[in-house]
């Protein structure tokens, strides 16, 4: 196993969910329920199926793309719905 890759993995991914719409959901999910451990599970159990998802179509997916160029567009998604989001940002 490849630690290093595991822990960039591991804290970049903590970063990117800190205070994002899924962390605020499962916060407000826990303040209204006396069950807390079921909240824990079932946002647990999301965010790991998510992530397999995600590593069994990216690991496909770089089977028929070089990584370099998923890399790039993946980033040029990134700052298109950025500046979307910035010129569009909804009914007001």
């Amino acid at each position: 196993m490849d630690f290093k890759v595991m822990f960039t993995t591991f804290g970049m991914i903590f970063l990117a969910e800190l205070g994002d719409k899924t962390q605020l959901a499962t916060f407000a999910f826990a303040a209204e329920s006396k069950t807390r451990l079921a909240v824990f599970l079932g946002a647990a159990g999301a965010l790991i199926l998510t992530s397999l998802l995600a590593v069994v179509f990216g690991s496909a997916v770089s089977r028929l793309i070089p990584p370099n160029y998923i890399k790039a567009g993946a980033g040029a998604l990134f700052v298109l719905l950025g500046l979307w989001m910035l010129l569009y940002p909804g009914a007001k």
